[in-house]
């Protein structure tokens, strides 16, 4: 976003969506005071305008000089400035401390907030919403006392208006002013990285791990799409271990096919906690894990056919293969290649609500890695090509019969007689 310092002209059309404004909590208790603070690799108030974007917010500003620049946040001169911005906007605005920590749950709940019949609502003296019809006067009241923290803004509205209504249930957003603060405000943002989607195995094994690497990359250059490319490097590099009989080197395979798995979470938790969120993310996410299996499937099946001197294995392995692919390439056509936005690309293998679906979403899941890891270490990886060789397909067959069988976008229902 660009940071403008200049005053805005006057009668400019604010964009789509509601107004976040961030003011320091208080003026610094000296001229030295520390910046933001930083959680995760991103400073608080680069956070709450990342977050705030996403969460539909159209315009997310601050006052200038207020304290806490942040390149994602546009500067406007003054609340007349802004009164002035806003003039025709039919939107509550949001007033918000720089100390609170973004959440998407208490940030969505804000864009529809209707105070009742106060004018304004707020949360002490952390955040304060004011409705439409109260906005050019609130301004106003701003500009004339020359409000430039949150704990002055509340007091001039507290003035102006009645005492504030409530906010929406559920919000109480987290402020951040201590080192301990900061730690809880990491495990809160952790926490919420978890999946509902997350087999039993991936919930307890894989996500407590890749949530303690992401923890530590957050903080680094490497971004999200960076470390999909390395997951599956990873699993490609496990691929070829399976063209031995070895239990040795079929175990070595089997654990870096785990880490690929592991490392896989990792990409989509930098991208929300880095807000690198992309549609071209999604869909080298997508198609690595489809490559990864579909090597090693292809390399279970060589070593097999070199161990038993016969060419007849590279029939079920080619049948994973295909049905690893050609179910990808259904879901893709299907489900991926119209969607748009910033949310995940990847969400389930169809857009209707149904029990074939959720099974078809349960028999996705990965946790079939860790028979793959138990059968190598007998150097029997074989064996599970078979029961991928008689799945895949029928998983491949299963998703056409759910699309056959789903009503077509529009249809009408049929009349009763």
């Amino acid at each position: 976003m660009t940071t403008l310092d200049a005053q805005l002209a006057p009668g400019r059309v604010a964009r789509a969506g509601p107004c976040l404004v961030l003011l320091p909590p208080r003026l610094p208790s000296s001229p030295d005071a520390s910046g933001p603070r930083r959680i995760l690799g991103l400073d608080l108030v680069s956070r709450l305008a990342l977050a705030a974007n996403r969460a539909g917010y159209g315009l997310v500003c601050r006052l200038a000089p207020t304290q806490g620049a942040s390149p994602e946040v546009e500067t406007v001169a003054g609340w007349e400035a802004l009164a002035s911005r806003l003039e025709n906007d039919s939107n509550p605005c949001t007033i918000a401390s720089t100390e609170l920590l973004a959440e998407a749950g208490w940030l969505k709940a804000l864009l529809g907030c209707k105070p009742g019949l106060a004018a304004w609502a707020a949360a002490g003296d952390r955040l304060a919403v004011i409705t439409p019809a109260s906005l050019q006067a609130a301004l106003s009241a701003l500009a004339d006392a020359r409000a430039g923290t949150m704990a002055a803004a509340v007091e001039v509205l507290t003035r102006k208006f009645d005492p504030p209504g409530p906010l929406p249930k559920g919000v109480d957003p987290m402020a951040v002013t201590s080192p301990g603060d900061e730690r809880e405000a990491e495990r809160r943002l952790m926490r919420a990285l978890v999946k509902d989607t997350d087999g039993f195995m991936a919930k307890h094994v894989e996500r407590p791990i890749s949530l303690a690497i992401s923890r530590l990359l957050a903080a680094t250059w490497l971004t999200a799409n960076q470390m999909t490319l390395f997951s599956v490097a990873v699993g490609l590099l496990g691929a070829p271990f399976f063209l031995a009989s070895s239990p040795i080197w079929q175990t070595i395979g089997a654990l870096l096919f785990l880490a690929h798995s592991i490392l896989d979470g990792c990409d989509g938790e930098l991208a929300r906690l880095k807000f690198q969120e992309s549609r071209w993310g999604g869909i080298l996410d997508f198609w690595g894990d489809n490559v990864v299996h579909s090597a090693i499937f292809a390399c279970m099946a060589i070593g097999w056919s070199a161990a038993a001197g016969s060419s007849w294995p590279l029939l079920p392995g080619a049948a994973a293969v295909l049905g690893t692919l050609g179910s990808a390439s259904f879901v893709y056509w299907r489900t991926m290649r119209a969607k748009r936005g910033h949310g995940p690309l990847y969400t389930s293998v169809s857009t209707a609500e149904r029990r074939t679906a959720r099974l078809l979403d349960a028999l996705s899941r990965r946790d079939f890695i860790y028979l793959v890891l138990a059968l190598s270490l007998f150097g029997r990886a074989d064996w599970f090509l078979i029961l991928a060789a008689l799945g895949a397909p029928i998983f491949f067959a299963m998703l056409v019969y759910l699309a056959a069988s789903e009503r077509p976008a529009g249809a009408a229902k049929p009349r009763k007689a």
